[in-house]
């Protein structure tokens, strides 16, 4: 359910008050016996101020940024964590989805490398297998990220079920060229330019620790 504007009432108010005032000083005229010089003066200063605060409450409809309509996620909170991997790779991820976690609008978060699923953390989906559909394939494909500002709207959302159903916003930001960090919002058009920024350079240090581990499995395997 989405949580109301705390500052819609704030907004409002100079609107409020401008039309109550004119309201005011027209009912005055209409009562007043006859009409004096001060009293006329006082009228047009009165309607001066009664029109410049419904101007500002006009602006203030237009300029004051909303806050973003944000969900409770359907789903439960876990963190899983691919049994192969070492301790250093392992803490890795759990500072790198904490940090994540707790610095951006993200509430639930995957980890996708080399086809497997090596973290899941946060609010999660029931389902807890990744199939990349087109989305995810472009990201692993271009290595650039893809940000859907209000997930709903789109047609390939389907390929996110492994998040909450009620996801509202996604980031795919690639891990190299082997994998990629998917993230979900629970409100839409949340994630600001430095956001994005700070899951990128996150997403280059997965990148780094990861292909220094499965490498490393390769040689030995080879």
């Amino acid at each position: 359910m989405a949580k109301p504007d705390g500052n819609s009432v704030l907004r409002q108010l100079p609107f409020v008050v401008g039309g109550l005032a004119g309201i005011l000083l027209l009912v005055n005229r209409l009562l007043a016996p006859q009409l004096t010089a001060s009293q006329a003066r006082s009228d047009v200063l009165g309607v001066i101020v009664s029109a410049v605060l419904i101007l500002t409450g006009l602006l203030w409809q237009q300029v004051q940024p909303r806050s973003p309509d944000v969900v409770d996620l359907i789903g439960e909170e876990r963190f899983e964590l691919a049994p192969m991997l070492p301790d250093e790779v392992r803490t890795e991820l759990a500072w790198a989805s904490h940090l994540l976690l707790t610095n951006t609008v993200t509430r639930s978060l995957v980890v996708f490398y080399q086809g497997k699923v090596l973290l899941r953390r946060g609010i999660l989906g029931i389902n807890s297998e990744v199939k990349p559909g087109q989305i995810l394939k472009r990201v692993l494909d271009t290595q650039k990220p893809v940000y859907l500002v209000d997930l709903k709207i789109y047609p390939g959302r389907i390929e996110f079920d492994y998040l909450p159903e009620n996801t509202q916003g996604v980031i795919c930001q690639p891990i190299g060229d082997q994998g990629a960090l998917i993230l979900g919002a629970n409100a839409p058009r949340s994630y600001t330019k430095q956001d994005e920024n700070w899951i990128e350079g996150i997403a280059d240090k997965l990148a780094n620790t990861l292909s220094r581990y499965f490498e490393g499995i390769s040689s030995i395997e080879s």
